[in-house]
């Protein structure tokens, strides 16, 4: 699905992920942990090529190289990054949105009955859906916003950079038990400093990252040891 070798990111002079390498295979849930400033959220927008970032190494998406590529045709090859600071579009309804994203690729009518279908398991009301994206709305219906997007577009390749900060119990509950229940064929990356989400949301696979550099791979297990121990050991 999607192979990453030596990758090293940097801003500026400042290396921020160093000799990264692992290999995501299709259908899996990864979760990728790690303290504050440990390069989780650099590799998640460098897998993106967001452009504040030099990366070199390899990445390629179901045998593609697509190191080259910037972000539009990443997204295009089947890549979507949910934003840990989601922004305020105004004018602009999350249907329009989507709308505009998948020009050509469906018809308004069937467009809309998924935008509402998705809302409705994620407890977004139409209110909501009506008003500018994310205007005037709490950092769960924020998150959810986020999920119903990498939703209808769907995405293979999925990563969600900590979509547990910033939400209630009640929204963390119902976005974790979502991605469980819609992870067929999908392969979801999820950044998150806790290990909470899990609860509903079962892993394949826990990577920890610290000072840049992977340095410890396991289970759910390693998660809950993280939880009690820390990272320091």
């Amino acid at each position: 699905m999607l192979s990453i070798k030596n990758l090293n990111v940097s801003v500026g002079d400042k290396k921020i992920i160093k000799n990264f390498s692992f290999e995501f295979k299709k259908g899996k849930v990864y979760v990728v942990m790690g303290p504050n400033g440990s390069g989780k959220s650099t590799l998640a927008y460098s897998l993106m090529a967001h452009p504040a970032y030099q990366s070199k190494g390899a990445i390629k998406l179901n045998n593609e190289d697509i190191t080259d590529l910037d972000a539009q045709r990443r997204a295009e090859k089947g890549i979507f990054l949910s934003f840990q600071n989601p922004l305020s579009l105004s004018g602009i309804t999350v249907f329009q949105l989507l709308q505009l994203a998948l020009s050509g690729k469906t018809d308004p009518v069937t467009l809309r009955r998924k935008v509402l279908s998705t809302a409705k398991e994620l407890h977004l009301s139409e209110e909501l859906l009506r008003r500018s994206l994310n205007e005037n709305a709490s950092g769960g219906e924020k998150k959810k916003l986020e999920v119903l997007q990498a939703t209808v577009l769907d995405k293979p390749l999925q990563i969600f950079d900590e979509v547990d900060t910033g939400v209630d119990v009640d929204a963390l509950k119902t976005i974790g038990k979502f991605l469980q229940k819609n992870k067929k064929n999908k392969t979801y990356i999820v950044i998150t400093h806790y290990n909470r989400i899990l609860k509903y949301l079962k892993p394949d696979a826990v990577l920890i990252l610290n000072n840049g550099k992977l340095v410890k791979t396991g289970t759910a297990k390693l998660a809950e040891q993280i939880e009690i121990t820390g990272y320091k050991s």
